[in-house]
């Protein structure tokens, strides 16, 4: 940890934890959204491209609602879904808070599309709690691209060696290590100090 710089934290799965059914577990008893319609019809065929920043959330996600589920706007399904989607590993946000109050800089690197971006930041309060945040919209690439931990080098100005990426995906770890970060799988069994020193 001594040559540490700056920590990137994953969102989903690590500092949100996963929900027991995912958020859409009860959408279509509180929205009369059939998830697995939103699924096939939604997220599969345009998530990629929203998600990359090639195309707005809206401008995907209003003809499908028009559509499939016209008693609903974007405006409710974003919120409902939204907050569905924020469950707080509160834990895990304290034991960062007393790393980034010791001097550690703290960056969140996930992949999102702006709007939830937006909401993290702003609405979950994760301003408060991390000094940047990179994402795959904004970036134009998610993990584990090669590019999207480039682009982070480039932007931060920190050299692979000063970075360490905590993450939930295997594949994703692999990659920050292959470019010379530092990083470590995180399943929420074990205390942030323990993952990082396995880490090394």
């Amino acid at each position: 940890m001594n040559k540490l710089k700056a920590l990137m934290v994953d969102v989903d799965g690590v500092v949100i934890r996963t929900r027991p059914g995912g958020w859409t577990a009860d959408l279509e008893t509180d929205l009369g959204l059939p998830a697995d319609l939103l699924q096939s019809h939604f997220f599969r065929p345009h998530w990629s491209d929203v998600v990359m920043g090639r195309a707005a959330l809206r401008d995907r996600l209003d003809p499908f609602l028009a559509r499939h589920a016209p008693h609903l706007t974007s405006d409710e399904l974003t919120a409902y879904w939204f907050a569905k989607d924020a469950w707080l590993d509160d834990e895990l946000l304290a034991d960062l808070a007393a790393l980034r109050s010791r001097g550690l800089i703290l960056h969140l690197a996930t992949v999102q599309e702006h709007e939830r971006a937006a909401y993290l930041w702003n609405t979950l309060g994760f301003s408060d709690c991390f000094d940047a945040m990179h994402y795959a919209a904004d970036l134009g690439c998610g993990k584990p691209d090669p590019e999207f931990y480039a682009r982070i080098e480039a932007r931060t100005g920190f050299a692979p060696a000063d970075l360490f990426l905590l993450d939930d995906r295997p594949a994703n770890v692999e990659a920050a290590r292959a470019a010379s970060w530092g990083g470590a799988l995180w399943d929420g069994t074990a205390r942030l100090s323990e993952v990082l020193a396995a880490g090394g």
